[in-house]
């Protein structure tokens, strides 16, 4: 069976500014902005949050498939997906437009500057949840805000569990639209500062908001997680990295393993610490979808996390 994955795909731009932003932005000159950074260091990379998450997936063994609009300048990234034996029959090119695109600019502070253009995202509602056979689980991710509210409901009308995941696109909507997201979810994925979003949003507690889905998982970064399910907080352990390369990812490379545990039927501390080892993978290595480990590998990270075998 399948696991359906709605979500953006896109190319990020990163640079690297070889100084730091706060010797060339004068505050008192802050209205009248006009500056223009060399960056002798760029990449490009493919990344988006359903590309990434499949990407994942795949490493795992499961079977995504990927749902999203892509522009005319797709042809990389859709060459790409068939290499790595991605599916992409529910991946829609909009005519006239870019894929989505974000430039990223890093100083020697790590500060940030970024620029997003959603290009084709803001067609994903274009795209239709299919009403059969093959597909058993489903994520509504980052996406295109209208795309993101069909998504939600065409899933709950075919019967198909899936995980809201707000992600970035939380601020788009209001709370009773959120609350009705995760009353047609069965699980509800963010992070910290989305989970006090999400409560400011809705004028609902954590607590209160798990009551509407099977389980509500709040991501912390380094400090791990805590999952919300059966009337139980579960406090997933954070697994040690190798190495801390690049965070880029990191969140959907966890919703990956959130989706292996739940269509595999693992119990949720299980599935959580499979989500935190597919994180902790990822964060050694630079961009969404550099890291390759192998599934045994990946079985390996576990045990030496967590010193049971997984498989």
């Amino acid at each position: 069976m399948s696991t359906l994955i709605c979500g953006s795909i896109a190319y990020d731009a990163i640079m690297v500014f070889h100084d730091r932003f706060r010797n060339h932005i004068l505050p008192e000159q802050i209205h009248i902005l006009n500056v223009s950074f060399l960056v002798p260091e760029m990449r490009r990379e493919f990344g988006g949050c359903a590309g990434n998450i499949a990407y994942n997936l795949k490493l795992l063994g499961g079977d995504p498939l990927i749902m999203a609009t892509v522009g005319d300048d797709a042809g990389p990234y859709l060459e790409r997906l068939d290499r790595l034996g991605l599916p992409r029959t529910h991946v829609t090119q909009i005519p006239g437009t870019f894929t989505a695109q974000c430039f990223i600019t890093t100083d020697l502070d790590d500060n940030q500057i970024a620029a997003f253009h959603p290009g084709a995202m803001v067609h994903s509602h274009r795209n239709e949840v299919p009403h059969s056979r093959g597909v058993s689980l489903g994520i509504v991710a980052p996406d295109g805000r209208e795309g993101m509210l069909e998504h939600a409901r065409q899933f709950a009308e075919a019967g198909i569990p899936f995980i809201f995941d707000p992600g970035q696109g939380l601020p788009m909507f209001n709370g009773e639209e959120l609350l009705h997201c995760l009353q047609l979810a069965d699980y509800c994925a963010v992070n910290d500062y989305e989970a006090r979003l999400l409560c400011e949003r809705t004028g609902r507690s954590i607590e209160s908001l798990a009551g509407e889905v099977g389980a509500l998982i709040v991501t912390k970064g380094g400090e791990g997680s805590e999952i919300h399910a059966n009337g139980r907080k579960f406090d997933i352990p954070c697994a040690q990295p190798t190495a801390l390369e690049d965070p880029t990812g990191c969140g959907d490379a966890y919703r990956a393993g959130l989706l292996y545990g739940i269509e595999h039927g693992m119990d949720w501390e299980q599935t959580g610490r499979l989500a935190s080892v597919m994180g902790a993978i990822k964060i050694a290595s630079r961009g969404g979808q550099n890291h390759a480990p192998s599934r045994d590998e990946i079985g390996d990270a576990y045990r030496a996390a967590f010193g049971t075998r997984l498989w």
